[in-house]
């Protein structure tokens, strides 16, 4: 497979802290300087979350706003995604952010369980998030935790609530969600394709053990891949991850070995359908 590798780093999330691992970027700040290591290593898309001054998850968008701008001048073209997630805020607070007009947001069209709370997605809620970045330009990245969460994509596409062909991210290995399981990897990539079209582009994300695993089945069957210490915070059982950058290097290679090239900034823009920065 010849066709370039989007890399997709998420820099910080919800959960992780300096006390898990002293490289999670938590200010602005340091989130712009990891980013900007991550861009230089291969990213292409820096996923974004942002903290209080506590650490604690928000969706601030004072603080989303400067995140973007600092990411923009320092990472020229890199696509940036805001995250819409349920750790970071309830109800419509969750899209405070969008009127920013980010590149791309993380947009879950339906609810599953996580390992100690149901993380709930809504019908009404889904849809006010579509609408607002309808409004705003901004491209969904649909986050499948669940295979009925690709079929609800589908449905939303037809109605119009999504506008362009959906970019479907798989995350696999949450505990009580979708299991990293090659055949049922294997199951999701043929029901994208089957769904939306052959040339579809898709992603898929590892939790913890599973990044480097399925980086490799991204690599391999055509996907893109997403990494970075918000889904594990190490490079193995013993080594934590010295930087974003070093698991994004890491994700590189699977890349190249599977006989493809990492995407620059340009080349995911026109794969996604995205304008030029």
């Amino acid at each position: 497979m010849s066709h370039p590798a989007i890399i997709c780093v998420a820099i910080t999330g919800s959960l992780p802290t300096k006390a898990d691992n002293p490289a999670v970027p938590i200010t602005v700040e340091e989130q712009v300087e990891s980013t900007r290591a991550a861009f230089e290593a291969g990213a292409s898309i820096a996923h974004c979350h942002v903290r209080d001054d506590e650490g604690k998850p928000t969706s601030d968008p004072e603080r989303f706003g400067r995140l973007k701008e600092g990411i923009e001048a320092a990472c020229p073209g890199m696509i940036v995604q805001l995250s819409t997630g349920g750790r970071s805020g309830a109800g419509q607070a969750r899209g405070g952010m969008l009127p920013l007009a980010p590149d791309m947001a993380s947009l879950s069209v339906g609810s599953n369980n996580f390992p100690t709370r149901v993380y709930e997605n809504p019908p009404d809620l889904v849809e006010w998030l579509a609408s607002e970045m309808r409004t705003y330009g901004v491209k969904p990245e649909i986050e499948a935790f669940d295979l009925s969460h690709i079929y609800q994509a589908k449905l939303m596409h037809d109605r119009g609530e999504i506008t362009d062909r959906p970019y479907v991210q798989f995350v696999m290995g949450v505990k009580n969600a979708m299991p990293a399981d090659r055949r049922v990897f294997e199951f999701y990539v043929d029901t994208v394709k089957t769904l939306f079209g052959a040339d579809t582009p898709w992603c898929a994300a590892g939790i913890g053990r599973h990044q480097a695993e399925l980086n490799e089945w991204a690599a391999e069957l055509g996907g893109h891949l997403r990494t970075g210490l918000e889904d594990n915070i190490r490079l193995d059982r013993d080594t934590l991850a010295p930087s974003n950058a070093a698991l994004v290097e890491r994700a590189a290679e699977a890349v190249v070995r599977h006989g493809r090239r990492v995407a620059t900034p340009q080349e995911a823009r026109d794969m996604l359908g995205l304008s030029a920065a």
